[in-house]
């Protein structure tokens, strides 16, 4: 008997089609080292003065610098970060108007452990500690099960007729 249930839609009409639809562009890698805080100077009134980082943003600069996402880093990603010290620097200096658009950014970087877990980050610590049994910790069905065998004939003694 021919298939059940209803007819398959026709090519066009489909939403899913499980294939993207833009070609992927693959880029040779090339981490960058992380720059230093640079020294510039701003306008104030008519004059240039020179631009001081916050103590707690040369901080905020080696913590990105330590950080375990640096290593994946690149040239143009040490840019936007660059910029976003320059957001940060702003924020500490009184300016509470940046601090969206600074968790946006900061975002983008793993910052919080939303943020890694919507980038799908994960500490290779956490691999180990675990014994690659998962997030949970609980064994797998292999450790639970790997000595049961299945009865001669098929039989498991349960249900009807056992």
């Amino acid at each position: 008997m021919a298939g059940m249930g209803p007819a398959p839609k026709a090519e066009g009409r489909k939403v899913r089609r499980n294939k993207d639809t833009i070609a992927q562009t693959v880029l040779r890698w090339e981490r960058a080292e992380a720059p230093e805080l640079p020294d510039f100077r701003i306008e104030k009134g008519d004059e240039l003065v020179e631009f001081h980082w916050p103590e707690r943003t040369r901080e905020w600069w080696q913590m990105w610098k330590d950080s375990p996402q640096a290593e994946h880093f690149g040239a143009s990603d040490w840019e936007y970060l660059l910029d976003t010290a320059l957001i940060h620097a702003r924020y500490w200096s009184g300016n509470l108007s940046l601090a969206g658009e600074l968790r946006l950014r900061v975002a983008e970087f793993g910052a919080t452990p939303s943020a890694r877990a919507r980038l799908r980050m994960v500490f290779a610590e956490a691999d180990d500690a675990d014994q690659g049994r998962g997030r949970s910790g609980v064994p797998s069905a292999r450790e639970r099960y790997g000595a049961l065998r299945s009865l001669p004939g098929g039989k498991t003694g349960q249900g009807k007729g056992a």
